[in-house]
């Protein structure tokens, strides 16, 4: 019988992917920060032309660039983490699910213990 588990993928920390992460997180907080940027100015824009309720349009605003002002904050915990870790850490990266073949007589705490994949510089170093 197959079932479906979920796999870990984690990351081996090397320079490489230590200056592959540091540049994704600044260019997501570039963009969030183009985003606020952008939501200001159309703020502006309508406040001009006076069709809208000031209040509720203000609300609104403020609360999608609060948002994207949070997202920033934890980018910039993120950066601040990853100065910190030291190379050959093993980063969570994400989870996938794999097909598992179970038969009668398997052990369940085996079948049913996470297995986890390593990747070093985008290649599969060790599935345990």
């Amino acid at each position: 019988m197959k079932i479906l588990q979920s796999v870990v993928v984690k990351q081996v920390l090397t320079e490489n992917s230590k200056s592959e992460l540091l540049d994704k997180y600044r260019s997501n907080k570039q963009q969030l920060q183009k985003e606020c940027d952008q939501l200001r100015f159309e703020l502006k824009k309508l406040e001009k032309t006076k069709k809208f309720q000031q209040i509720s349009l203000n609300k609104h605003y403020e609360k999608e660039i609060q948002i994207r002002q949070e997202k920033i904050k934890l980018i910039d915990f993120q950066i601040e983490q990853l100065h910190m870790l030291p190379i050959g850490s093993e980063l969570k990266e994400k989870e996938v699910k794999a097909i598992i073949e179970i038969e009668e007589g398997d052990r369940w705490e085996d079948v049913q213990s996470g297995r986890t994949i390593i990747i070093q510089d985008g290649i599969v170093k060790e599935i345990r």
